[in-house]
Protein backbone atom coordinates (compact mmCIF):
# COMPACT_ATOMS: atom_id res chain seq x y z
CA UNK A 1 0.00 0.00 0.00
CA UNK A 2 1.68 3.15 -0.91
CA UNK A 3 -1.27 6.23 -0.77
CA UNK A 4 0.82 9.31 -2.72
CA UNK A 5 -0.50 11.44 0.36
CA UNK A 6 1.75 10.51 2.67
CA UNK A 7 4.43 12.22 1.13
CA UNK A 8 5.04 15.69 3.41
CA UNK A 9 6.79 18.71 3.28
CA UNK A 10 9.82 17.22 4.50
CA UNK A 11 9.73 13.85 5.00
CA UNK A 12 7.18 10.25 4.55
CA UNK A 13 4.66 9.72 6.97
CA UNK A 14 1.60 7.68 7.33
CA UNK A 15 -0.94 5.37 8.92
CA UNK A 16 0.31 1.27 8.94
CA UNK A 17 -0.97 -0.29 6.75
CA UNK A 18 -3.66 1.57 5.35
CA UNK A 19 -1.68 4.36 3.92
CA UNK A 20 1.81 2.83 4.01
CA UNK A 21 2.93 -0.99 4.36
CA UNK A 22 6.43 -2.96 3.49
CA UNK A 23 5.74 -3.12 0.00
CA UNK A 24 4.85 0.77 -0.01
CA UNK A 25 8.31 0.88 1.68
CA UNK A 26 9.95 -1.35 -0.81
CA UNK A 27 8.70 1.02 -3.68
CA UNK A 28 9.92 4.09 -1.92
CA UNK A 29 13.23 2.44 -1.47
CA UNK A 30 13.80 1.26 -5.14
CA UNK A 31 12.33 5.04 -6.34
CA UNK A 32 14.98 6.56 -4.11
CA UNK A 33 17.63 4.53 -6.12
CA UNK A 34 16.03 4.96 -9.39
CA UNK A 35 15.80 8.80 -8.86
CA UNK A 36 19.68 9.57 -7.32
CA UNK A 37 21.52 6.74 -8.58
CA UNK A 38 23.14 6.27 -4.78
CA UNK A 39 25.63 3.94 -4.87
CA UNK A 40 25.72 2.92 -1.28
CA UNK A 41 23.02 4.20 1.67
CA UNK A 42 22.44 3.33 5.00
CA UNK A 43 19.19 2.28 6.29
CA UNK A 44 18.18 2.42 9.93
CA UNK A 45 15.28 2.33 12.24
CA UNK A 46 13.43 3.56 15.35
CA UNK A 47 11.38 1.68 17.90
CA UNK A 48 7.74 1.19 15.93
CA UNK A 49 6.43 -2.21 16.20
CA UNK A 50 6.62 -1.98 12.47
CA UNK A 51 9.68 -0.78 11.92
CA UNK A 52 12.15 -3.00 11.60
CA UNK A 53 9.84 -5.14 8.84
CA UNK A 54 9.46 -0.94 6.97
CA UNK A 55 13.46 -0.88 7.14
CA UNK A 56 13.96 -4.71 5.72
CA UNK A 57 11.69 -3.86 2.96
CA UNK A 58 13.31 -0.26 1.87
CA UNK A 59 17.15 -1.94 2.30
CA UNK A 60 15.51 -5.07 -0.67
CA UNK A 61 13.73 -2.04 -3.03
CA UNK A 62 17.45 -0.57 -2.70
CA UNK A 63 19.14 -3.23 -2.92
CA UNK A 64 17.64 -4.46 -6.10
CA UNK A 65 17.82 -1.20 -7.70
CA UNK A 66 21.31 -1.68 -7.30
CA UNK A 67 22.49 0.51 -4.13
CA UNK A 68 24.94 -1.16 -1.52
CA UNK A 69 22.99 -0.84 2.08
CA UNK A 70 25.10 -0.73 5.15
CA UNK A 71 21.89 -1.81 8.18
CA UNK A 72 22.35 0.62 10.75
CA UNK A 73 19.58 -1.12 12.77
CA UNK A 74 17.85 -0.13 16.01
CA UNK A 75 19.32 3.79 15.94
CA UNK A 76 17.71 7.50 16.34
CA UNK A 77 17.74 9.68 13.24
CA UNK A 78 20.42 11.45 14.32
CA UNK A 79 22.77 8.28 14.18
CA UNK A 80 21.70 7.84 10.22
CA UNK A 81 21.96 11.92 9.79
CA UNK A 82 25.68 11.45 11.56
CA UNK A 83 26.59 8.20 9.58
CA UNK A 84 25.74 9.35 6.33
CA UNK A 85 28.23 12.62 6.46
CA UNK A 86 31.05 10.39 8.29
CA UNK A 87 31.08 7.46 6.45
CA UNK A 88 31.16 9.79 3.34
CA UNK A 89 27.66 7.89 2.22
CA UNK A 90 25.44 8.70 -0.97
CA UNK A 91 22.64 8.77 1.17
CA UNK A 92 20.85 7.22 3.65
CA UNK A 93 16.90 6.34 5.20
CA UNK A 94 15.63 6.55 8.80
CA UNK A 95 12.23 4.87 9.18
CA UNK A 96 10.95 6.48 11.58
CA UNK A 97 7.05 8.60 12.55
CA UNK A 98 9.25 10.69 14.92
CA UNK A 99 6.62 12.34 18.00
CA UNK A 100 3.31 11.10 15.79
CA UNK A 101 0.97 8.50 17.43
CA UNK A 102 1.60 5.31 17.72
CA UNK A 103 -0.16 3.82 14.37
CA UNK A 104 2.21 5.73 12.31
CA UNK A 105 4.84 4.81 10.43
CA UNK A 106 7.17 6.83 8.05
CA UNK A 107 10.87 7.57 6.74
CA UNK A 108 13.24 10.95 6.37
CA UNK A 109 15.63 10.78 3.68
CA UNK A 110 18.81 12.29 2.90
CA UNK A 111 21.38 12.38 0.11
CA UNK A 112 25.06 12.89 0.45
CA UNK A 113 26.58 14.87 3.06
CA UNK A 114 23.12 14.71 5.39
CA UNK A 115 21.04 16.90 3.15
CA UNK A 116 17.05 16.08 3.49
CA UNK A 117 15.39 14.68 0.61
CA UNK A 118 11.73 17.19 0.92
CA UNK A 119 9.26 18.17 -1.51
CA UNK A 120 11.38 20.78 -3.20
CA UNK A 121 14.37 18.68 -3.32
CA UNK A 122 13.04 14.95 -5.00
CA UNK A 123 10.73 13.78 -2.57
CA UNK A 124 7.99 14.28 -5.44
CA UNK A 125 9.80 12.43 -7.84
CA UNK A 126 10.61 9.82 -5.75
CA UNK A 127 6.66 9.48 -4.77
CA UNK A 128 5.80 10.12 -8.85
CA UNK A 129 8.43 7.02 -9.93
CA UNK A 130 6.96 4.59 -6.40
CA UNK A 131 3.37 4.53 -7.15
CA UNK A 132 4.29 3.33 -10.75
CA UNK A 133 6.46 0.10 -8.82
CA UNK A 134 4.48 -2.87 -9.28
CA UNK A 135 5.83 -5.83 -7.28
CA UNK A 136 9.61 -6.79 -6.51
CA UNK A 137 12.44 -8.36 -8.30
CA UNK A 138 16.22 -7.18 -8.62
CA UNK A 139 17.86 -5.17 -11.08
CA UNK A 140 21.00 -6.55 -13.22
CA UNK A 141 23.19 -6.31 -10.30
CA UNK A 142 21.72 -6.33 -6.35
CA UNK A 143 23.42 -4.28 -4.47
CA UNK A 144 25.27 -5.90 -1.00
CA UNK A 145 23.76 -5.43 2.01
CA UNK A 146 25.79 -5.94 5.27
CA UNK A 147 25.35 -4.73 8.96
CA UNK A 148 27.51 -1.99 10.20
CA UNK A 149 28.12 -0.67 13.80
CA UNK A 150 28.31 2.65 13.93
CA UNK A 151 27.41 3.44 17.56
CA UNK A 152 30.90 3.95 18.91
CA UNK A 153 31.80 6.71 16.63
CA UNK A 154 28.60 8.27 17.36
CA UNK A 155 29.45 8.25 20.80
CA UNK A 156 32.40 10.10 20.89
CA UNK A 157 30.82 12.92 18.30
CA UNK A 158 28.68 13.81 20.17
CA UNK A 159 30.92 13.63 23.41
CA UNK A 160 33.18 15.95 22.13
CA UNK A 161 30.71 18.64 21.74
CA UNK A 162 31.38 19.27 26.00
CA UNK A 163 34.07 19.20 28.66
CA UNK A 164 32.80 16.38 30.41
CA UNK A 165 34.80 17.18 32.97
CA UNK A 166 33.20 20.56 33.13
CA UNK A 167 30.03 19.40 33.82
CA UNK A 168 28.81 18.74 37.26
CA UNK A 169 27.05 15.78 39.44
CA UNK A 170 23.69 17.82 38.60
CA UNK A 171 20.65 15.81 39.34
CA UNK A 172 18.41 15.74 36.19
CA UNK A 173 14.78 14.33 35.41
CA UNK A 174 14.89 12.25 31.64
CA UNK A 175 11.56 11.52 30.10
CA UNK A 176 11.91 9.20 26.78
CA UNK A 177 8.00 8.67 26.82
CA UNK A 178 9.09 4.89 25.35
CA UNK A 179 11.25 6.50 22.30
CA UNK A 180 14.66 6.25 20.96
CA UNK A 181 15.99 8.07 23.82
CA UNK A 182 15.86 5.35 26.00
CA UNK A 183 18.13 3.60 23.54
CA UNK A 184 20.52 5.98 22.79
CA UNK A 185 21.18 8.04 26.08
CA UNK A 186 22.52 5.23 28.19
CA UNK A 187 25.97 4.87 26.43
CA UNK A 188 26.65 8.42 26.94
CA UNK A 189 25.34 8.80 30.47
CA UNK A 190 27.72 6.71 31.56
CA UNK A 191 30.15 8.73 30.75
CA UNK A 192 29.18 11.82 32.83
CA UNK A 193 28.91 12.81 35.97
CA UNK A 194 25.51 13.48 36.27
CA UNK A 195 22.51 12.15 38.68
CA UNK A 196 19.93 11.21 36.23
CA UNK A 197 16.55 9.95 36.81
CA UNK A 198 15.59 7.87 33.81
CA UNK A 199 11.43 7.83 33.02
CA UNK A 200 10.57 5.38 30.25
CA UNK A 201 13.70 4.53 28.90
CA UNK A 202 12.03 1.18 27.74
CA UNK A 203 11.72 1.51 23.92
CA UNK A 204 7.77 0.99 23.02
CA UNK A 205 6.05 1.57 20.16
CA UNK A 206 3.00 1.33 21.67
CA UNK A 207 3.99 4.38 23.75
CA UNK A 208 2.18 3.08 27.40
CA UNK A 209 2.98 6.70 29.22
CA UNK A 210 2.49 8.77 26.38
CA UNK A 211 2.24 10.38 23.22
CA UNK A 212 6.32 11.27 22.16
CA UNK A 213 5.61 14.81 21.60
CA UNK A 214 6.97 17.03 24.14
CA UNK A 215 5.89 20.00 22.02
CA UNK A 216 2.01 18.90 23.23
CA UNK A 217 1.24 20.50 26.89
CA UNK A 218 -0.48 17.21 28.18
CA UNK A 219 2.82 14.94 26.99
CA UNK A 220 4.58 17.73 29.52
CA UNK A 221 2.59 17.03 32.37
CA UNK A 222 5.00 14.33 33.46
CA UNK A 223 8.39 15.83 33.08
CA UNK A 224 7.24 19.16 35.09
CA UNK A 225 5.73 17.39 38.17
CA UNK A 226 8.59 14.43 37.93
CA UNK A 227 11.19 17.56 38.08
CA UNK A 228 9.51 19.31 40.98
CA UNK A 229 9.24 15.79 42.41
CA UNK A 230 12.83 14.87 42.75
CA UNK A 231 14.10 18.31 43.64
CA UNK A 232 16.10 18.40 40.24
CA UNK A 233 18.29 21.01 38.78
CA UNK A 234 16.66 20.30 34.88
CA UNK A 235 14.27 17.94 33.24
CA UNK A 236 14.64 17.16 29.34
CA UNK A 237 12.10 15.63 27.05
CA UNK A 238 12.66 13.91 23.76
CA UNK A 239 10.12 13.19 21.36
CA UNK A 240 9.74 9.89 19.36
CA UNK A 241 12.95 9.37 17.82
CA UNK A 242 15.12 11.74 19.51
CA UNK A 243 15.92 14.33 17.03
CA UNK A 244 14.67 16.72 19.10
CA UNK A 245 15.14 17.65 23.12
CA UNK A 246 13.32 19.87 24.96
CA UNK A 247 13.65 21.73 28.90
CA UNK A 248 12.09 22.49 31.87
CA UNK A 249 13.83 24.63 34.13
CA UNK A 250 14.12 24.09 38.37
CA UNK A 251 11.19 25.48 39.18
CA UNK A 252 9.29 22.90 36.11
CA UNK A 253 8.50 25.52 33.75
CA UNK A 254 8.75 25.30 30.16
CA UNK A 255 12.32 26.60 28.60
CA UNK A 256 10.67 27.77 24.49
CA UNK A 257 12.77 26.42 22.17
CA UNK A 258 13.85 30.24 21.55
CA UNK A 259 15.37 30.41 24.53
CA UNK A 260 17.33 27.11 24.43
CA UNK A 261 18.94 28.50 20.88
CA UNK A 262 19.90 31.84 22.15
CA UNK A 263 21.74 29.73 25.07
CA UNK A 264 23.24 27.15 22.79
CA UNK A 265 24.68 30.12 20.79
CA UNK A 266 26.39 31.86 23.58
CA UNK A 267 27.84 28.74 24.85
CA UNK A 268 29.01 27.29 20.91
CA UNK A 269 30.16 31.28 20.28
CA UNK A 270 32.53 30.76 23.58
CA UNK A 271 33.97 28.27 21.83
CA UNK A 272 34.18 29.92 18.32
CA UNK A 273 34.09 33.51 18.72
CA UNK A 274 32.65 35.13 15.69
CA UNK A 275 30.84 32.57 13.87
CA UNK A 276 27.80 32.89 12.36
CA UNK A 277 24.39 31.33 13.49
CA UNK A 278 21.25 30.71 11.95
CA UNK A 279 18.13 30.99 13.33
CA UNK A 280 14.44 30.97 11.87
CA UNK A 281 11.80 33.90 11.40
CA UNK A 282 9.52 33.10 14.45
CA UNK A 283 12.02 33.01 16.85
CA UNK A 284 12.40 35.74 19.96
CA UNK A 285 14.48 38.94 19.39
CA UNK A 286 16.73 37.04 22.20
CA UNK A 287 18.02 35.16 19.98
CA UNK A 288 19.63 37.65 17.24
CA UNK A 289 20.06 39.85 20.57
CA UNK A 290 22.31 37.08 22.83
CA UNK A 291 23.79 36.46 19.42
CA UNK A 292 24.85 39.46 18.78
CA UNK A 293 26.07 40.10 22.57
CA UNK A 294 28.31 37.32 22.61
CA UNK A 295 30.15 38.23 19.36
CA UNK A 296 28.45 36.45 16.70
CA UNK A 297 26.39 36.95 13.55
CA UNK A 298 22.97 36.25 13.55
CA UNK A 299 21.68 35.20 10.08
CA UNK A 300 17.37 35.10 9.83
CA UNK A 301 16.16 32.06 7.63
CA UNK A 302 12.78 30.50 7.14
CA UNK A 303 11.11 27.92 8.76
CA UNK A 304 12.22 24.23 7.50
CA UNK A 305 15.22 21.79 8.10
CA UNK A 306 16.14 21.12 4.02
CA UNK A 307 16.14 25.82 4.21
CA UNK A 308 17.61 25.60 7.45
CA UNK A 309 20.83 23.09 6.65
CA UNK A 310 21.10 24.54 3.10
CA UNK A 311 22.41 27.90 4.44
CA UNK A 312 24.22 26.50 6.94
CA UNK A 313 26.81 25.08 4.34
CA UNK A 314 26.48 28.31 1.79
CA UNK A 315 27.21 30.00 5.02
CA UNK A 316 29.47 28.13 6.84
CA UNK A 317 27.26 28.18 10.30
CA UNK A 318 28.63 26.41 13.15
CA UNK A 319 24.61 26.43 14.71
CA UNK A 320 21.50 26.88 13.58
CA UNK A 321 18.29 26.64 16.03
CA UNK A 322 14.39 26.49 15.30
CA UNK A 323 11.91 27.33 17.41
CA UNK A 324 10.33 23.81 17.10
CA UNK A 325 13.46 22.08 19.03
CA UNK A 326 15.37 21.45 16.19
CA UNK A 327 18.97 21.84 16.72
CA UNK A 328 21.73 22.20 13.65
CA UNK A 329 25.63 21.84 14.07
CA UNK A 330 28.09 21.80 11.42
CA UNK A 331 30.24 19.68 13.30
CA UNK A 332 27.43 17.10 13.05
CA UNK A 333 27.35 16.54 9.42
CA UNK A 334 25.31 20.05 9.52
CA UNK A 335 22.47 17.60 10.97
CA UNK A 336 19.96 18.03 13.72
CA UNK A 337 20.75 16.01 17.17
CA UNK A 338 18.51 15.75 20.09
CA UNK A 339 21.64 14.82 22.57
CA UNK A 340 23.86 17.12 21.85
CA UNK A 341 21.59 20.00 22.95
CA UNK A 342 21.29 17.92 26.02
CA UNK A 343 24.78 17.96 26.77
CA UNK A 344 25.09 21.43 25.85
CA UNK A 345 22.98 22.37 28.73
CA UNK A 346 24.27 20.69 31.28
CA UNK A 347 27.99 21.88 30.53
CA UNK A 348 26.12 25.30 30.34
CA UNK A 349 24.38 24.83 33.61
CA UNK A 350 27.60 23.34 34.98
CA UNK A 351 30.14 26.04 33.86
CA UNK A 352 27.62 29.22 34.85
CA UNK A 353 26.92 28.26 38.96
CA UNK A 354 23.66 28.97 38.84
CA UNK A 355 20.18 27.36 38.48
CA UNK A 356 18.56 27.43 34.68
CA UNK A 357 15.68 29.57 36.10
CA UNK A 358 17.90 32.45 37.02
CA UNK A 359 20.14 32.10 33.99
CA UNK A 360 16.68 32.58 32.06
CA UNK A 361 15.29 34.65 34.26
CA UNK A 362 17.22 37.79 32.26
CA UNK A 363 15.01 36.37 29.17
CA UNK A 364 12.04 35.98 31.02
CA UNK A 365 11.55 39.36 32.42
CA UNK A 366 12.36 41.12 28.72
CA UNK A 367 10.99 39.03 26.20
CA UNK A 368 7.15 37.87 26.06
CA UNK A 369 6.14 35.70 23.69
CA UNK A 370 2.99 33.81 22.81
CA UNK A 371 4.36 30.96 21.70
CA UNK A 372 2.68 29.42 18.23
CA UNK A 373 -1.10 29.80 18.26
CA UNK A 374 -2.74 27.45 15.70
CA UNK A 375 -5.84 28.66 13.34
CA UNK A 376 -7.87 26.82 11.21
CA UNK A 377 -9.13 29.34 7.88
CA UNK A 378 -10.92 28.35 4.62
CA UNK A 379 -8.56 30.95 2.71
CA UNK A 380 -5.33 30.98 3.53
CA UNK A 381 -3.75 33.14 0.67
CA UNK A 382 -6.87 35.76 1.47
CA UNK A 383 -6.62 35.89 5.15
CA UNK A 384 -2.66 36.98 4.69
CA UNK A 385 -3.48 39.77 2.28
CA UNK A 386 -5.87 40.88 5.38
CA UNK A 387 -3.72 40.29 7.78
CA UNK A 388 -0.81 42.60 6.00
CA UNK A 389 -3.42 45.65 5.21
CA UNK A 390 -4.48 45.58 8.72
CA UNK A 391 -1.18 45.27 10.40
CA UNK A 392 1.32 46.02 7.75
CA UNK A 393 0.97 49.93 8.18
CA UNK A 394 2.63 49.45 12.03
CA UNK A 395 5.59 48.41 10.84
CA UNK A 396 8.16 46.80 8.53
CA UNK A 397 6.70 44.08 6.17
CA UNK A 398 8.61 40.84 4.94
CA UNK A 399 7.81 38.11 3.10
CA UNK A 400 10.86 35.62 3.78
CA UNK A 401 7.88 33.12 4.91
CA UNK A 402 4.17 34.13 5.16
CA UNK A 403 4.04 37.37 6.28
CA UNK A 404 6.60 39.06 8.98
CA UNK A 405 5.59 42.54 10.48
CA UNK A 406 8.33 44.37 12.88
CA UNK A 407 6.64 47.25 14.74
CA UNK A 408 9.89 48.18 16.91
CA UNK A 409 8.33 47.29 20.32
CA UNK A 410 6.35 44.15 19.15
CA UNK A 411 6.80 41.88 15.60
CA UNK A 412 5.08 38.45 14.45
CA UNK A 413 5.13 36.15 12.18
CA UNK A 414 2.08 34.32 10.19
CA UNK A 415 2.96 31.32 7.96
CA UNK A 416 0.46 29.03 6.36
CA UNK A 417 1.09 25.53 7.45
CA UNK A 418 2.58 22.83 5.27
CA UNK A 419 -0.10 19.93 5.76
CA UNK A 420 -3.20 21.48 6.79
CA UNK A 421 -5.27 24.62 6.13
CA UNK A 422 -3.63 26.31 9.20
CA UNK A 423 -2.07 29.88 9.99
CA UNK A 424 0.26 29.82 12.22
CA UNK A 425 1.22 32.78 14.69
CA UNK A 426 4.19 33.91 16.23
CA UNK A 427 4.31 37.23 18.34
CA UNK A 428 6.29 39.00 20.40
CA UNK A 429 5.96 42.57 22.46
CA UNK A 430 8.80 44.63 24.62
CA UNK A 431 6.21 43.95 27.55
CA UNK A 432 3.60 41.17 28.69
CA UNK A 433 0.75 43.52 28.40
CA UNK A 434 1.38 44.93 24.86
CA UNK A 435 2.22 41.19 24.31
CA UNK A 436 -1.45 39.89 25.17
CA UNK A 437 -2.98 43.08 23.18
CA UNK A 438 -1.71 42.55 20.03
CA UNK A 439 -1.97 38.74 20.17
CA UNK A 440 -5.75 39.36 20.74
CA UNK A 441 -5.69 41.77 17.75
CA UNK A 442 -3.98 39.76 15.57
CA UNK A 443 -6.10 36.11 16.43
CA UNK A 444 -9.49 38.43 16.50
CA UNK A 445 -8.48 39.05 12.81
CA UNK A 446 -7.60 35.60 11.92
CA UNK A 447 -10.46 34.36 13.56
CA UNK A 448 -12.87 37.12 11.88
Amino acid sequence: MLDPKVFKAYDVRGIYPTELDEEGAYAIGRAFVEQFEPRRIAVGHDMRVTSPAMAEAITDGAADAGADVLTLGLVGTEMLYFAVGDLELDGGVAVTASHNPKDYTGMKIVRRGALPVGGESGLLEIRDRAVKINGRGASAARGIVEPYDIWPAWVERVLSFVEIEAIKPLRVVIDSANGMAGVMLPRVLERLPIDAVRCFFEPDGTFPNHEPNPLLPENREFIVAKTLEENADLGAAFDGDADRCFFVDDTGEFVPGDFVTALLSASLLEKEPGAKIIYDLRASWAVPETIERAGGVPLINRVGHAFIKQRMREEGAAFGGEVSGHYYFRDFSQADSGVVPFLLVLELVSKEGRKLSEILADYRGRYFLTGELNTPVADVAGKLEELQERFGGEGEVSHLDGVSIDAGDWHMNVRPSNTEPLLRLNLEARTHELMERKRDEVLAAIRS
